[in-house]
């Protein structure tokens, strides 16, 4: 059991401040979900769409608040994996672990080709492929500085995105009230309801789009992954992810507000990014070179925070025995080197396949990081109940940071991703998840049981069973 953490030399280092892991999870959510994966939402959901990011905000908020509510009294790396096995059994834990790495991996085989082909904006002649190559390099190479250097380079990638983000909708409210760039008359917010209501394709429109509304929030759940390296956890967990709701309607709801204010939702994605319009609409020169240099840096920084993610989600396994031990070995940055090496190792399969993807592998991948995502995030959800079952009455009044309405949002949370999940198998694109996560999740468990991993489990079990 965490052999590992009781050694300084293999600790890793708390180096990371309030402003970076809030800045981290914001950067890892605003990718290339908002800035590509909106504008299919809105052609399924019209102006509807605007309804699906904040229930699904609000959803996601309760999970956060699940995770904060054991990170906080147990900050530990590998997060969610840990309670899973703590609290759910060894083959939860070892599946969620490595699951949470698969699905990483396979999200950021979409950035690095997403960054090959915003490159292409500037260098239409250059392959792909060599973009994609050169992304994972440098964020493989960013992820051997020390956590905290790490942390400030990411806080700024993120902020690039946020300013821009911000900058967009502050604009888009003077058009939309005062006329700014739209020669003195102010566009109102009647494109909202004027072609076809707010729901042009009903509620069966909305249900649609919330497979890729859920990618888009991907990475927020990297809050709990920072807990092992983050100062003073108690107050920089509650601040941060309180802070992660009510900054997601603002960039989310907010900017979708906007640009469906702004433009007739039948128009947006057949003429380029939603994003690229509104700056041309408010007569910004290079509007489109501004707007495609932030898409870059947000798939950049979403892959940055994959990486860092899933090389902790390794460590937390190779601590448990259950990945090779030289995973579980830190530099002298106090980095786990050998599973970033690892992860960048996998993430080259995401570099040849630009030599052979189809358009549609782009909604392929987000289905099957969705799926991945939907385990994670149904595992915090199950750790958590089981979590507040096994504490006694005086523990639950010590609690220091608590699950609202608790059983109550719990179940609802896991009533919400179970629809997700049905209405994923009744659309082919996004039905391929459904073939490839149960698949993976069979593999991962023929090997834990191949590998013996369930006699070590169950001894570990009751011990913590003992301790708890």
């Amino acid at each position: 059991m965490q052999k590992n953490q009781s050694t300084n030399q293999n600790q890793l280092q708390r180096g990371l401040e309030e402003r970076h892991i809030t800045l981290m999870s914001l950067g890892a959510a605003i990718g290339v979900g908002l800035f590509l994966g909106s504008a299919t939402a809105i052609k399924l959901a019209g102006p509807g769409i605007i309804l699906g990011y904040a229930f699904a905000g609000m959803i996601m908020f309760f999970i956060m608040r699940a995770l904060g509510e054991m990170a906080i009294q147990k900050p530990v790396a590998g997060s969610f994996s840990q309670y899973a096995r703590d609290y759910l059994g060894a083959l939860p834990g070892f599946l969620t672990g490595w699951n949470y790495w698969f699905l990483w991996v396979v999200t950021c085989m979409a950035e690095i080709t997403a960054a090959g082909i915003y490159m292409e904006y500037w260098f239409p002649e250059v392959p792909r492929w060599i973009w994609a190559l050169a992304a994972l390099v440098i964020m493989a190479a960013v992820n051997f500085l020390n956590v905290k250097a790490y942390g400030e380079l990411e806080f700024w990638f993120a902020l690039i995105k946020i300013v821009t983000i911000v900058f967009m909708i502050v604009s888009g409210i003077g058009m939309i009230v005062l006329g700014i760039g739209n020669g003195g008359i102010a566009t109102g917010i009647s494109n909202l309801w004027e072609n076809g209501g707010i729901l042009p394709n009903g509620i069966t429109g909305v249900l649609m789009s919330l497979q890729m509304v859920m990618f888009a929030f991907l990475g927020i759940e990297m809050i709990g992954i920072t807990a092992g390296e983050v100062k003073n956890p108690e107050k920089t967990l509650a601040r941060a992810i309180d802070s992660v709701f009510w900054r997601i309607l603002i960039f989310y709801v907010g900017a979708l507000f906007v640009i469906m204010s702004i433009y007739p939702w039948t128009e947006i994605g057949a003429q380029g990014s939603p994003f690229v319009l509104t700056f041309d609409k408010l007569g910004i020169p290079a509007a489109a070179g501004i707007i495609n240099f932030v898409v870059l840096t947000a798939a950049l920084s979403s892959c940055n925070g994959g990486i860092f993610s899933t090389a902790r989600m390794l460590f937390n396994l190779a601590e448990n025995d259950e990945a090779p031990k030289g995973l579980g070995k830190l530099n002298k940055n106090g980095v786990p080197s050998a599973a970033v090496l690892v992860t960048a190792g996998a993430l080259l399969v995401g570099v040849v396949l630009n030599y052979l993807v189809p358009a549609k592998v782009f909604t392929w991948v987000t289905a099957i990081s969705t799926f991945g995502a939907i385990w994670t995030w149904s595992m915090i959800l199950l750790s958590q109940i089981k979590y507040r079952k096994s504490l006694s009455p005086n523990q639950l009044k010590g609690l220091k940071y608590k699950m609202p309405l608790f059983p109550f949002t719990s179940y609802v949370s896991l009533a919400f991703l179970l629809l997700v999940v049905g209405l994923m198998a009744f659309f082919p694109d996004t039905r391929i998840a459904l073939i490839v996560g149960p698949l993976w999740l069979g593999i991962l468990t023929a090997f834990y049981y191949g590998k013996g991993y369930h006699k070590r489990g169950k001894q570990d079990q009751d011990q913590i069973q003992k301790v708890i």
